[in-house]
């Protein structure tokens, strides 16, 4: 069968024969057993749903056989033949344009050179799912390929419930991920209802087909850097030779080392896992592997000494980097963590003084003792950081629930007032007020075409416009805009790429809706192909996340996800092509509610009236929550923005005199 005929034929209609697990795969962690019997039961008779009765007799073993394995049923045996990575958007088969770009961005999120685990349809933090089985797959692309401009279809969770009847201008897909009753959503309850077929955690951009590879958070992670080292250095001073040290190279994390050598520094990052470090040095995202303690120190020394701009990736514990830095006296500039502590009790985090293999294995066999040893390593992790910002170091919560799960833990990470955390997000210090209240926010797109010379012009144009923003930008946000000035016109040397031919930067609305509106010119005139716009979840409006995207709102509806809500259902009447809400994200299940759109551009009147219509709430809608809460930036960048554009009506706070609520209770 050809790659046409295979997408067009969902479950097979022959049984296809068992498949044995690659020898060579970066397996997903071995999930706990927390299944009674009678549940284990209703997860096969969940599986089976998807399969001709016939069938079930030799399915079922194989399903029970994969759960008691695995955690999980991920249904090996449906994994297609063909090669999944993005191809043109020509190369798929669609009755809309639109369909087939969607099927283009699932592919990419699930190629193994950007999947983290990609046999268990994860593509990063440990538990991202673009789908919960190839079932589910199968039957998805299936349904993009034959739906029409008048249908949308629905997913569950991954589970396609089916093409509705619905019209041109309706999104072509509506995708919820782990939208849990409020009282059933602890980690737990992840683990039971993900094992019994019935949900998935999305995280954010895995779920919602939106993402990119690392490249999708080296633009951020770079602008945090960048920012970071702004508040410690002096003005004239440059980051050459100073230490940025951090845990991670998974999905997300991956891309730190490569964002540290944009922004100049001495990057080190711990990675337990062999195999995600190699592949990092592989793709060229960090320059040196080490695995040896001494060695690390040894070459660190060496280049504080020569002010060199380097990543080292450390295969071994964070843990025993921190502590051995403090007994060598080395100083940490800036330190950071970003491993997945939003599932630190599977394989989101591993304890010190086990291996990560040995840890695999106690995940499964005995969860409990797991739990106690990483609790006991984030209070040793915390103890270690503690000694260092004691010297001077500048640490921040990289928005992966570190101090959070440190707390749970019982680590010194509390402020006096015991409710606080003695070190901010990132958010709170970087991105909020810097970035998210004016509006900026990672803006992304990819070049349907798989065109390499697409996404240099796009890059071109990008550069072209935000060039002439400038010009007549605030004084406010001139900074934001020469940082991004000077990332896209350095991106292609950066080699991003992983996967699609895709870019990212930070725009606020004004920037994202003239930018788009320049490529829909371009495809209109044949200069390039058709565009996919998008973004990270990560953003203005997309999350309401108490210890990440919203920790910089202090009027106390940081635990509210209003916000992320009304982005959704108002992004999907004003022209997405798809949207995507989701429980979960990058600090854990339960713990945020955050959502995305996707975009196809193809030149039309009707693709440029929906891009002005869309993005600008896409952005502003978060705007004016976020100057509702009092943000000072927010409340300029609000008003500035009902100037441009009459149409738009605020309510603005009135400010409150301090002095007035002191002596009322």
């Amino acid at each position: 069968m050809t790659f046409k005929e295979q997408i067009l034929q969902g479950i097979p209609t022959i049984l296809p024969a068992k498949r044995e697990y690659p020898k060579d795969a970066n397996s997903a962690p071995k999930r706990k057993d927390i299944l009674s019997v009678e549940e284990k039961k209703l997860a096969i008779k969940n599986a089976l749903r998807y399969f001709p009765k016939a069938w079930h007799p030799e399915l079922a073993k194989e399903f029970a056989n994969e759960l008691k394995k695995f955690g999980r049923i991920y249904m090996y045996r449906f994994k297609p033949e063909y090669k999944i990575y993005a191809r043109p958007i020509s190369e798929y088969p669609a009755e809309t344009q639109q369909a087939a770009a969607i099927i283009l961005m699932i592919h990419n999120n699930l190629n193994p050179d950007i999947a983290q685990h990609p046999e268990e349809l994860i593509t990063y933090g440990g538990n991202g799912a673009v789908f919960q089985n190839w079932a589910q797959y199968l039957l998805v692309v299936q349904y993009l390929a034959i739906m029409t401009e008048e249908q949308t279809l629905h997913l569950y969770s991954g589970h396609p419930m089916g093409l509705f009847p619905s019209s041109k201008n309706a999104p072509r897909v509506v995708v919820t991920n782990g939208m849990m009753i409020p009282n059933y959503s602890k980690p737990n309850d992840w683990e039971k209802f993900n094992a019994l077929g019935v949900t998935q955690y999305g995280q954010m951009t895995a779920g919602s087909f939106m993402y990119i590879g690392p490249q999708g958070i080296v633009h951020g992670t770079t602008i945090t850097l960048m920012n970071a080292f702004r508040k410690i250095l002096k003005k004239e001073e440059n980051p050459n030779g100073k230490i940025f040290l951090t845990a991670g190279l998974g999905g997300m994390s991956g891309a730190q080392p490569k964002a540290g050598n944009i922004a100049g520094c001495i990057t080190i990052c711990a990675e337990i896992n062999s195999r995600a470090a190699t592949k990092r040095h592989q793709q060229g995202w960090v320059d040196v592997l080490i695995d040896d303690i001494d060695a690390l120190v040894e070459r660190t020394l060496e280049a504080q000494k020569n002010k060199e701009v380097i990543s080292i990736a450390f295969i071994g514990n964070i843990i025993n980097v921190w502590e051995r830095f403090d007994e060598e006296n080395i100083f940490i500039h800036i330190g950071s963590d970003q491993t997945s502590l939003h599932i630190p009790w599977t394989g989101g985090y591993y304890p010190a003084d086990l291996s990560y293999e040995a840890s695999n294995i106690l995940i499964r066999e005995n969860p409990e003792l797991f739990k106690e040893e990483v609790q006991a390593s984030l209070i040793r992790h915390a103890n270690a950081i503690n000694k260092h910002t004691k010297k001077g170091t500048y640490f921040f919560d990289y928005g992966n629930a570190f101090l959070l799960e440190s707390s749970r833990a019982g680590a010194d990470v509390m402020a006096e007032n015991n409710i606080d955390f003695k070190y901010p997000s990132y958010v709170q210090d970087i991105l909020g007020p810097m970035c998210f209240d004016y509006g900026f926010g990672p803006f992304r797109w990819v070049c349907a075409s798989g065109n390499g010379d697409d996404l240099d012009k796009t890059d071109a144009i990008a550069a072209h416009v935000l060039k002439e923003l400038m010009e007549n930008s605030p004084e406010e946000i001139q900074l934001q805009m020469q940082d991004n000035i000077t990332w896209i016109e350095n991106a292609k040397s950066n080699k991003m790429v992983v996967g699609s031919q895709a870019r990212i930067l930070y725009a606020d609305a004004e920037g994202r809706v003239k930018i788009a509106e320049a490529f829909n010119n371009a495809i209109a005139k044949g200069e390039i192909g058709a565009i996919i716009l998008g973004r990270d979840h990560h953003d203005v409006s997309g999350t309401d996340s108490p210890f990440r995207e919203t920790s910089n709102i202090y009027d106390g509806s940081k635990f509210t996800a209003d916000m992320a809500i009304h982005n959704v259902i108002g992004d999907s009447f004003r022209g997405a092509t798809w949207v995507s809400i989701h429980n979960g994200g990058g600090v854990g299940w339960g713990e945020v509610i955050n959502g995305g759109f996707g975009m196809l551009l193809d030149g039309t009147e009707e693709a440029d009236e929906k891009l002005k219509n869309m993005l600008f709430y896409d952005v502003n809608n978060g705007v004016a929550r976020r100057s509702w809460a009092r943000n000072e930036e927010a409340i300029f960048a609000i008003k500035r923005e009902m100037e441009r554009t009459p149409n738009l009506k605020i309510t603005l706070p009135n400010l409150v005199e301090e002095n007035l609520l002191k002596d009322l209770f």
